[in-house]
């Protein structure tokens, strides 16, 4: 059975036969027209009018709000998955799946990823990847960060349809053949934009049916506007490629106009510079000491006088017999300049102002306060003739017409930047993440913009697939998806302030007539108000949302792209809150091997994949039973969702995550999101450890994973412990096991290594000296020779260290204490016990006076403080 059946020309939607296309999208589009006032009610509707959400929704699939038939979506998809194990398509059933240990390198070098532009995309067959580790055929996904729909891209491509994407699946991957089959996507974004994009990249058409109209489509588009984007060489027209727009500036020494670009760009010498010399007086200056000219405009789209920065057009490159020339522009060209029709325009898309924000600081200053003034008014000449051929194409149509603009928008904006001295790479797009009108802008021919990505549009949608589900809503509240009805979750989510998608989607989405609503918008921003903790807790609620509907026992994977310390932790805070225990992290650095190589704030600076997982049986959220967690069998579970080997160049990888510290501050952060008393401290989970599983190589594993290890291990003789950078005092009595394990050495000999191991430190933080770290954790032979004690020793010594740590958080205590204390500087392992131990007191107060005391970025960038602290500041 599939979403959609076709039969004697009949199509059956959920359950329900129409005739054609036609009278499935209307009888739905009305359905949905219904349900608009109870929708409206759910977190992250947009901002628009009703009539837009239907224009830009194909229901019962994709809906512009949030969608009301995914449930019944997920019921038809499980009996889907009955009827798969019937036939024998569903592959290998196995109960426990490993997480995924490969690195992750793919090229963004694909038709797909390359035919329309977004802040942030994953390529889908990086994806399909983890689909096919983690899945099997039938299974459904869910992305509630989609951004562009790429997983849902991937959801379709494992189908085999793509035989050359198949062929890499199983030749290259490593796939077996029957595991290649569809999953089925939910997609989810708080950005009408990217619903857009998500929705035409998940929607199937006929190629060759739409590029017939597409051809059509583009003769009208030239025949009515292709004259204003001609120059004339030779008394010839000829298209141009672009046109450069100059700020115009004021000496600051006599006040004679300097126009920026003609003062700066000599193409006869190819001499470029950043200083202008003005021609009346001679005085050299740099741009910046310059005052801008204003010059006020009538702006017939406001109809009104404005004020703004003056540009003038200084340069035009047009092509003749495909070979480039350039020309300063004539008077039909400036008249070209200056055509607009945006009194007609404004009849179509109302004046929509610029919201302030982060990011606006730099259009408001050359006088940019609304969205079409960020285009040209020759290129605002070019949107009304699109719109208005737009509107005379059939609804269905339409949609994949505006996706064909909204892929070249970007281009045509004041946004993109004129350098000319990097010679033949002058036109550098725009400036990354912000809004910024530079100081030579670039305006594209739209016409040939047009040319050059409908051709990768087409080449995008050779092949059909299975249909996905998509809406806009916000991942803050699913409240339309039921619980445990999940199989696998793909997110690559926003983080802190990185990326303000919002304030950077308005000037596209103002086009589509829907607006991101942004109060859940999960970023850290100043105009929002939202803070590194607003941005924590909505990461939380978020990730709670996504582990209700996980089924028990399957994975999420999150991929992390910021190399703020803080953010990594935050979000490792939100995962443990939320409920999830991160089984590994892998990178994509293949000489590193990963995180396993990286403990600490280094580890921020690779592209990371987070697996994670949710406990079965009484370990979940929504159990009853939680104070009947037994650690037996959660430390069995962790086990279990870790990697039993992991080989790279021939050799067996130290696995940090099978260590008993690791294992135990994974045990510890689980407790505490249940607000439970640990059951052990961390020299008894040693023993408790040491007598309920097997140990090898400083690792622990079960007895049934323990065979397969020794049996790889004799496959594979070659072990490495991977090598650690200390930046902290947790990264140190690491670095020295891993030393010393391999030969007992004097203080003489570990000093020089010991110097070289060192990297950069946390602000705030505090390292010991290596002899003091020596003897708080290691025993010394006869012979003056450091070397790892046994688990009984090694537990009288952790004794003697904790009681010196909490002597030493007594003293950050009473310094916090004081009305005007601050600790300028802590040793952070000090800080961890004492807010243990005073978590186990319930003194959740004395965790927030000595966190509110110690450096915000101390605090923020240590994962187990950061825990301590936010579950003690919900209760005090």
């Amino acid at each position: 059975m599939e979403n959609q059946e076709i039969q004697e020309e009949t199509i059956t939607v959920l359950g329900k036969t129409f005739s054609s296309e036609e009278e499935r999208r209307e009888y739905f589009r009305e359905e949905l027209r219904k349900k608009l006032p109870e929708l409206k009610k759910m977190e992250g509707f947009p901002i628009g009018e009703d009539e837009d959400i239907l224009n830009l929704s194909d229901p019962p699939y994709y809906t512009a709000c949030p969608n009301p038939w995914l449930n019944d979506f997920i019921e038809q998809w499980e009996e889907e998955k009955l009827e798969l194990e019937k036939k024998g398509r569903r592959g290998a059933d196995s109960n426990l799946v490993l997480p995924f240990s490969e690195n992750i390198i793919e090229s963004v070098n694909n038709d797909i990823y390359r035919s329309h532009s977004y802040h942030t995309k994953v390529p889908h067959p990086a994806i399909c990847r983890l689909y096919f580790h983690f899945t099997r055929p039938g299974d459904i996904v869910i992305d509630t960060f989609a951004g562009t729909g790429m997983a849902g891209v991937a959801a379709r491509k494992c189908d085999g349809n793509d035989h050359e994407l198949k062929n890499r699946f199983i030749h290259e991957f490593g796939v077996k053949e029957e595991n290649i089959g569809k999953r089925k996507a939910i997609l989810n974004d708080l950005a009408p934009l990217a619903f857009h994009i998500s929705k035409i990249f998940n929607s199937n058409f006929d190629v060759n049916e739409i590029r017939k109209k597409y051809k059509i489509f583009q003769k009208d588009l030239e025949e009515k506007v292709g004259y204003l984007f001609n120059t004339q060489n030779a008394s010839k027209d000829y298209q141009i490629n672009y046109q450069v727009w100059s700020e115009v500036l004021l000496c600051y020494s006599c006040g004679e106009e300097l126009n920026f670009h003609n003062l700066t760009s000599d193409y006869v010498n190819k001499n470029f510079t950043d200083i202008i010399v003005c021609p009346k007086c001679g005085t050299s200056q740099k741009r910046t000491e310059a005052n801008p000219v204003k010059e006020t405009t009538f702006d017939q789209y406001l109809n009104e006088p404005i004020e703004q920065v003056k540009y003038v057009p200084v340069h035009i490159n047009f092509s003749v017999d495909k070979k480039r020339k350039i020309k300063t522009p004539d008077k039909q060209d400036l008249k070209h300049s200056n055509n607009d029709f945006d009194s007609q325009l404004k009849d179509l898309f109302p004046a929509v102002k610029l919201e302030k924000g982060d990011k606006s600081s730099d259009p408001y200053r050359v006088g940019v306060k609304y969205i079409h003034q960020f285009y040209s008014p020759r290129i605002r000449s070019f949107l009304k003739i699109y719109f208005d051929l737009v509107k005379q194409q059939k609804l269905t149509d339409q949609n994949f017409f505006l996706f064909l603009l909204t892929s070249i928008l970007p281009k045509l904006t004041r946004m993109n930047r004129y350098m000319p001295k990097h010679g033949s790479r002058a036109l550098v797009g725009p400036m990354a993440n912000t809004l910024y009108i530079p100081p030579m802008y670039v305006e594209n021919n739209p016409l040939r913009q047009l040319e050059f990505q409908s051709k990768k549009i087409f080449k995008a949608f050779v092949n059909n697939h299975s249909l996905n589900a998509s809406q806009i809503g916000s991942a803050t509240h699913l409240s339309n998806l039921k619980p445990s009805s999940i199989d696998y979750i793909f997110i690559d989510p926003p983080f802190g302030a990185n990326i303000m998608y919002s304030e950077l989607n308005q000037l596209t989405e103002s086009w589509l007539g829907l607006r991101t609503n942004n109060d859940k918008e999960a970023i850290e921003n100043k105009t929002q108000m939202k803070s590194k903790f607003d941005y924590q807790n909505l990461m939380i609620t978020s990730f709670s949302e996504l582990f209700r509907v996980l089924k028990p026992g399957k994975y999420m994977t999150l991929q992390f792209s910021n190399t703020s310390a803080a953010i990594w932790n935050t979000i490792q805070n939100a995962l443990n809150r939320s409920g999830f225990i991160v089984s590994n992290i892998i990178t994509n650095n293949n000489e590193r091997g990963g995180l396993h190589a990286m403990i600490g704030p280094t580890a921020v600076k690779q592209n990371l994949i987070i697996n994670c997982f949710k406990p079965e049986g009484e370990f979940g959220k929504d159990s009853a039973n939680t104070e009947n967690i037994s650690i037996l069998e959660l430390t069995e579970q962790l086990l279990e969702h870790l990697p039993v080997t992991i080989i790279r160049k021939n050799s067996r990888m130290n696995i940090l995550e099978r260590s008993s510290k690791l294992i135990y501050d994974k045990i510890l952060k689980h407790y505490l999101v249940f607000n439970l008393p640990v059951p052990l401290d961390s020299i008894a989970f040693r023993n408790f450890l040491n007598k309920n599983f097997a140990e090898r190589d400083g690792m622990f594993f079960t007895q049934e994973q323990v065979q397969q290890y020794d049996k790889k291990k004799a496959e594979v003789p070659d072990f490495v412990q991977l090598s650690i950078l200390v930046s902290s005092e947790q990264d140190g009595v690491l670095w020295l096991k891993n030393l010393l394990q391999e030969k007992e050495q004097t203080y003489q000999d570990i000093h020089p290594q010991w110097m070289q191991a060192l990297a950069g430190v946390r602000k705030g933080d505090i390292i010991p000296e290596l002899s003091a770290i020596l003897e708080e954790n290691f025993l010394k032979n006869a012979n003056g020779k450091w070397y790892v004690p046994d688990p009984e020793n090694e537990a009288d010594l952790e004794k003697l260290r904790n009681k010196r740590l909490l002597r030493q958080f007594e003293e950050y205590k009473k310094e916090a204490l004081k009305p005007k204390g601050k600790i300028k500087e802590a040793r952070v392992e000090a800080l961890r016990a004492g807010f243990k131990q005073s978590y186990q007191d319930k003194d959740f107060k004395t965790i927030v006076t000595v966190g509110d005391k110690i450096p915000n970025q101390l605090l923020m960038e240590d994962e187990v403080l950061l825990q301590f602290y936010d579950i003690a500041s919900s209760r005090v």
